[in-house]
């Protein structure tokens, strides 16, 4: 696809590496693959995300299917944060991604 079919149509690559390409969103799904569930203290210890930010990615991750939010009607109040299906399946894209990076690029 040429860049200008490219802009004419939305192309799928562009606004995925655009999603993608967020500060913070990658590693935030990559730490959700590697746990059943994290609650969100334990996401935002884990990174050093501001909770700010980190609730902002979360909801739009949530948005996009790629992350569940699971409330539990506790005091206080627990929300539990894990992958769905299709974001298990594009960490499995990026993993890929990360090992090429590892071998011929750092």
């Amino acid at each position: 696809m040429s860049e200008s079919e490219c802009k004419k149509q939305l192309c799928p690559i562009k606004e995925v590496m655009d999603f993608l390409g967020q500060k913070w969103t990658l590693i935030i799904l990559y730490n959700l693959s590697k746990v059943e569930s994290m609650r969100f203290n334990e996401i935002s210890e884990n990174l050093g995300v501001s909770p700010r930010t980190l609730t902002k990615r979360l909801g739009e991750l949530c948005d996009k299917g790629l992350v569940n939010k699971k409330k539990f009607n506790t005091i206080p109040p627990r929300v539990d944060y894990s992958l769905t299906e299709k974001g298990k399946s594009l960490v499995k894209s990026f993993s890929e991604l990360n090992d090429w990076a590892i071998k011929n690029f750092i």
